[in-house]
């Protein structure tokens, strides 16, 4: 399906690299895309869940730190309508208090009824917001595990992860 269509549905990708225009400020990047369907979060939303952007609204890309920069695309396709998240590595990187306040956004995401679908490294940080988990070995799915049976199958994990 063609990227437009696939926005339409209301799918968003939330890369791992930075995914703003450094030229534009952070208010500008939260207004760039398209509303692709109704629904979106309402900008005093996106601001309760992304607090440190509306502290920054006037500064340029090139100006933010890490952790902003990759959270400032996930806000943009929440206002613009997306309710199924793509998050690619969200906590690659960071400190482990920016980690904390990501899994902390990614629970109230959640609660507001968005889909998320988290691809991440750090096993504990997913461990703290997943409902379930699929493991993949060369590119395929090779095992789900629900977060609540996730205590039972460690030995199984540490297969996996050769741990």
């Amino acid at each position: 399906m063609p990227s437009n269509r696939i926005a339409r549905l209301g799918l968003a990708i939330c890369p791992e690299e930075r995914g703003i225009f450094a030229s534009l400020n952070v208010e500008e990047n939260l207004l760039l895309p398209p509303v692709v369907s109704a629904g979106g979060l309402g900008i005093d939303s996106i601001f309760g869940l992304f607090p440190n952007l509306q502290e920054r609204l006037r500064s340029q890309g090139t100006k933010l730190s890490g952790a902003s920069s990759r959270c400032s695309p996930s806000p943009a396709s929440c206002a613009r309508g997306a309710r199924f998240l793509l998050l690619d590595e969200p906590t690659e990187g960071l400190a482990p208090v920016i980690v904390q306040q990501i899994g902390a956004t990614i629970r109230r995401l959640k609660a507001e009824g968005f889909t998320i679908l988290l691809v991440e490294q750090n096993f504990r940080f997913a461990a703290t917001v997943a409902d379930r988990h699929y493991v993949m070995e060369r590119g395929r799915v090779v095992d789900m595990i629900a977060n609540a049976a996730l205590d039972a199958s460690m030995d199984k994990l540490h297969d996996y992860l050769g741990v």
